[in-house]
């Protein structure tokens, strides 16, 4: 496999993948249901979205674990399947992807608040990721995403857990911002100034955003990030903001649409750039044939 740090300093951009949530609903999930479990219960599915994105041209496919923290699992009394789950989503996507593609362990927030604006103390939280990045790591991922977060301590304490259990392995952190009258903000109030700040600090190896807004807004909060900080930045918008069209969720965004937005993140210079909800491997060809054009240029 090749080291994906090693690519980034070199100058390559790599291309993500796009989104898992609206591609399993796409599959049948229904409503309600555990992304998750689709990693016990239809193996295949999970596998297929992620050979997809490799046929995309995807460098970098995530395991299907972004609830997979025996927090999150304990809402659909899965908690005790932590560890079956979270090693299967491994295994699954480096089937799938093949020994080229990057194979990166998706962590999103734990769906609990920490006090004083939740019940959760932080041993709690820490104890939670550290039992989920644990499972992931002993199936040998190539970069530890922790991505959706909202809660900048939140995202410290998965970081720390992650630096702590595999020293070795690269963590990427993403936070999902709001355009607010103060500039972008988490909807717990963080700037990207101060995530940058205390991330970087704890040790991140790529910063940057994903989810909450469309490509083309994703573009500034770019910026804002590069004013800040000369590290590996990760981008991955929504492919628009959804919209309930009859009884389907929608958004509006084309892979050709968020294409020229790309253009845009890499004369930037953006490290690594793929999608979240809404994107598809259609979007993730467009993209990818957008970084090949951008590198020749």
């Amino acid at each position: 496999m090749p080291d994906l740090m090693r690519r980034l300093a070199g100058g390559k951009v790599l291309v993500a993948d796009g989104a898992m949530g609206s591609m399993l609903m796409q599959a049948g999930l229904e409503p309600g249901e555990c992304p998750e479990k689709m990693n016990l219960d239809h193996p295949e599915v999970v596998a297929d979205i992620a050979k997809h994105y490799r046929e995309a041209g995807a460098d970098i496919v995530q395991t299907n674990t972004f609830g997979g923290s025996p927090l999150k699992l304990a809402t659909y009394s899965l908690e005790d399947k932590t560890e079956l789950i979270n090693r299967s989503a491994v295994r699954l996507a480096r089937e799938a992807a093949g020994d080229e593609v990057c194979v990166a362990a998706s962590c999103g927030p734990t769906g609990g608040l920490l006090q004083p604006y939740g019940d959760l103390q932080p041993e709690q939280m820490a104890e939670a990721f550290e039992h989920q990045i644990k499972a992931l790591v002993a199936e040998g991922v190539d970069i530890i995403f922790i991505e959706t977060m909202t809660d900048l301590a939140e995202a410290r304490i998965a970081l720390q857990q992650a630096k702590r259990l595999s020293p070795e392995t690269p963590v990427a952190v993403t936070m999902t911002f709001d355009v607010t009258p103060s500039g972008f903000r988490t909807i717990m109030g963080t700037a990207v100034e101060e995530a940058v700040r205390v991330l970087l600090d704890e040790g991140a190896d790529i910063l940057g955003s994903n989810c909450g807004i469309g490509s083309e807004t994703m573009v500034e909060v770019a910026r804002e990030f590069r004013k800040h900080t000369d590290c590996p930045l990760l981008i991955q918008p929504n492919a628009g903001l959804p919209k309930l069209i009859g009884d389907t969720v929608q958004y509006p965004e084309s892979p050709e649409y968020m294409a020229g937005q790309c253009r845009k993140l890499l004369e930037i210079g953006i490290s690594v750039v793929g999608g979240c909800c809404g994107t598809t491997p259609d979007h993730i060809a467009a993209i990818r044939n957008m970084v090949d054009e951008f590198s020749l240029s």
